[in-house]
């Protein structure tokens, strides 16, 4: 497919999604229907949905609507790029600019121009301070690939040396002790010895961080209140850990068994009406729902889903959550909440809020990572009766 080919499959894709359809589920229907499409050409135009997803707002203002045509206008307006040396009508690119295409585009608000949904904009303002523009900007761009090293079976040395071999470069991160972050290759890390081996799983960075904040000791008994699809659940058992894996949605682990399976770990699946079987913990984690706003990068539909309603539900959830964790640990246990948000109002106020109402919790272990340190937005906090 030539370069303009692949935008105007992007704009298809684009107004799919736009219509209703999920980005991940429209970007399938289209390859189904365009099975000559090869690898590169449909890894370039998920790239172009993405990038336009990242940044919508703005790729609409710069385009002069909120089509998918007018959304890519923008997008390569943004980038510095022409639209007329793409849209040229020939062969399967898109048609040729109107005279108003050409000339459209309007200023931008500070919120369209940091594609942040204007009513979040306070929020993020109020959490980050002087920080907030460059962590809405960090947003905008795409996340670096991590990978996260498998320390009970083989170091990050080993692993890079074994990643080279199958021409994936990589170089340790400084977040986590256990973080590669991938410099060449990343579409082969499936299909590497040292992914189907078990030796390296797909993490961010800032979320092996998260598990290595927390005090772990060998032996310990961890419980996973909302594993999902277990990457912490194998973060954890990596340390030495003995974990049960618990999700209020069970279909969400259907991969951890195999995935244990394959890095050569334990890690027992407790469905919800299974848990009070396992008994208390030494230490109770909770990676919570919410607005994912420390992970759109990844995840940008999440960044324009989410309203004011929306928000003061994850909230009520977020503050559930953690009133659930106490009855799960023992004695002089500790309980762990995490979320991959960068909002003060789903970090720290849930945990003031919480401990307004358990005095007897204190804050033992707590820490921000902002995606300006290189990995994705998370908060964890650690407490301990006291």
């Amino acid at each position: 497919m030539t370069p303009g080919a692949r935008v105007a499959a992007a704009i298809d894709i684009l107004d799919d999604h736009l219509s209703g359809t999920p980005a991940e589920q429209a970007l399938t229907g289209w390859a189904r229907k365009h099975r000559f499409a090869g690898s590169r050409d449909r890894a370039a135009i998920r790239d172009h949905v993405f990038d336009a997803l990242r940044r919508l707002q703005s790729s609409a203002g710069l385009g002069g609507g909120k089509n998918g045509r007018a959304i890519m206008i923008g997008l390569l307006r943004g980038f510095g790029i022409d639209p007329s040396t793409l849209f040229t009508g020939e062969g399967h690119a898109p048609a040729v600019l109107t005279d108003w295409e050409q000339v459209s585009g309007d200023g931008l608000s500070r919120a369209s121009r940091l594609d942040c949904p204007a009513w979040l904009l306070p929020q993020f303002d109020e959490s980050l301070g002087d920080q907030s523009d460059d962590v809405l900007e960090a947003l905008r761009h795409r996340a670096p690939v991590f990978l996260r090293v498998n320390i009970a079976r083989i170091s990050r040395q080993q692993a890079q040396k074994l990643l080279t071999e199958d021409g994936i470069d990589t170089r340790p991160h400084s977040l986590a002790p256990t973080a590669l972050e991938v410099l060449k290759n990343p579409r082969k890390i499936n299909g590497s010895r040292a992914f189907l081996d078990g030796l390296v799983e797909l993490q961010d960075a800032a979320s092996q961080a998260v598990v290595e904040a927390l005090q772990i000791a060998p032996g310990m008994r961890v419980l996973d209140y909302c594993a999902g699809g277990g990457g912490k659940a194998l973060a954890l058992a990596a340390l030495g850990a003995e974990v049960v894996a618990h999700d209020i949605s069970p279909a969400r682990m259907k991969d951890i068994p195999t995935r244990a399976e394959r890095a050569g770990c334990k890690i027992q699946i407790a469905t919800p009406d299974r848990l009070a079987r396992f008994g208390t913990f030494d230490l109770v984690f909770a990676d919570a729902p919410c607005s994912g706003s420390g992970s759109w990068r990844r995840a940008p539909q999440g960044k324009w889903l989410m309203t004011p309603e929306r928000l003061s539900d994850l909230l009520d959830v977020q503050q559930s959550v953690l009133s659930q964790l106490p009855a799960r640990t023992t004695a002089d246990g500790a309980i762990a909440y995490a979320t991959c948000s960068v909002l003060r109002v789903e970090n720290r106020v849930q945990v003031d809020r919480f401990i307004e109402n358990h005095s007897e919790y204190g804050i033992e272990v707590e820490h921000s990572f902002s995606p300006l340190d290189g990995g994705d937005g998370f908060y964890v906090a650690q407490l301990r009766r006291m």
